[in-house]
């Protein structure tokens, strides 16, 4: 009586096809992990720095990396012939934009301050309604902000003699540079400096990234037990 030795065809090729997709899984669910991770460290340097007790932006500015969200105070001056509205901005469900305006403070430096959310005019064509800003000397309170973290969006630029609309076509318009940093404008020695709606902190949620994490390592777990029960059904079919 003879016997015929059972074989799975293109098994070799199913079993690297399944590793490999198993090594995905581990590589996405690592992935959503370090994102978790990183996003929870993120979270924690906000709600630190922005509670702290404000500081001299001039002790801090030279490392402005180490000290993002922390209130800064500052004296100087804006420069309302240097403004710029971030376009697609939503304050309680309302379209409006982002107001950037110059700032040049009394020890020589110029950058962005972030003065909060206005509304837009009632159609395209129409002037958003500006804040009018003190034209002398104020000290002013904000969150230092790193240029890499300047709120997305588009640019819509109302300079005076000009139709040019991103910041660095701005800086050179004044004649001079920004520094690598921004302030969220909080409040100043002038009321009229207390935005309506200022610049909000990000939304300080882990997301579900840890969860995304767990998915794909159940994925993975799912694809080998799928071979598996592949090459048992193979062998065993009579």
């Amino acid at each position: 009586m003879s016997s015929t030795k059972k074989r799975e065809q293109f098994s070799f090729f199913k079993s690297v096809i399944a590793l490999v997709l198993i090594a995905g899984c581990l590589w996405a669910a690592q992935w959503q992990y370090h994102r978790g991770v990183a996003r929870h460290e993120r979270n924690f340097i906000i709600e630190k720095h922005s509670t702290m007790t404000p500081v001299s932006l001039a002790s801090v500015q030279d490392q402005p990396a180490n000290h993002e969200w922390q209130p800064v105070t500052t004296r100087g001056r804006f420069d309302p012939d240097t403004q710029i509205l971030l376009r697609n901005r939503y304050f309680e469900g309302k379209y409006g934009f982002e107001l950037l305006t110059k700032f040049n403070d009394t020890g020589g430096r110029s950058y962005w301050v972030d003065c909060g959310w206005v509304q837009a005019g009632k159609n395209a064509q129409t002037r958003p309604t500006l804040p009018k800003l003190p034209s002398g000397d104020v000290e002013i309170v904000g969150r230092l902000r790193l240029d890499s973290s300047l709120p997305r969006g588009s640019f819509f630029a109302i300079p005076t003699n000009s139709d040019t609309g991103l910041v660095s076509k701005a800086n050179a318009q004044g004649g001079a540079t920004s520094e690598d940093f921004y302030l969220d404008l909080v409040s100043g020695s002038d009321p009229a400096l207390s935005p309506a709606a200022p610049a909000e902190l990000p939304e300080l949620s882990d997301g579900p990234h840890m969860a995304y994490a767990l998915q794909w390592v159940f994925f993975g777990g799912l694809i080998g037990y799928g071979r598996f029960l592949i090459r048992r059904e193979v062998l065993t079919r009579k």
